[in-house]
């Protein structure tokens, strides 16, 4: 992390995903394969590097969100507990698409305080902040996106979006939208 005073967010995230990561080390990786290469290198890790370089640009300073930005429109929710690729770059007024790939329900939650100033806010669900967001979710699983089914939304403004799983955030299930 780069931020020096890491947010109670950021600090669950990274938690949730030591502890995720320690629960399934090698359990996922061939014979004779070290689960770092079992998911091809990219493994939505934090560590800024990947070993496909078409389709992304580098960038620094987005509020924790530095990294490899992938040009895409389509993003996959998995049963690994993660968004890929876990940060895309659009141009304004492109349609995001969220594609459950997995067996497990997903939600996509934008962070209240993760979207630029006068952008419209997003939820699987159609809920209009954060907090009525996680309470549908409590009420009902409202906003989950079933295995097979996909969410979309319309990114208007520019600026970095931060969006989560509402029921994987502990796990770090966590992805960024640049809209340049």
């Amino acid at each position: 992390m780069t931020s020096i005073d890491p947010s109670r967010r950021q600090l669950l995230r990274v938690t949730g995903a030591a502890l995720a990561g320690g629960a399934v080390a090698g359990c996922s990786a061939a014979p004779g394969e070290s689960s770092d290469t079992a998911d091809g290198g990219g493994g939505g890790g934090d560590d800024g590097e990947s070993s496909e370089s078409t389709g992304t640009a580098t960038s620094a300073g987005d509020g924790g969100s530095s990294g490899e930005w992938t040009q895409t429109s389509t993003v996959e929710m998995t049963d690994q507990l993660l968004y890929e690729p876990e940060r895309i770059q659009v141009s304004a007024g492109t349609t995001v698409t969220f594609e459950n790939v997995g067996n497990v329900g997903h939600t996509v939650t934008a962070y209240g305080d993760g979207i630029p100033d006068g952008a419209t806010y997003f939820a699987s669900g159609g809920f209009e902040s954060q907090q009525a967001a996680k309470d549908g979710y409590s009420d009902g699983q409202e906003g989950n996106v079933p295995a097979g089914e996909s969410y979309e939304h319309t990114f208007e403004t520019t600026g970095t979006y931060e969006y989560y799983c509402i029921p994987h955030e502990l796990n770090g299930m966590s992805g960024f939208v640049k809209v340049v």
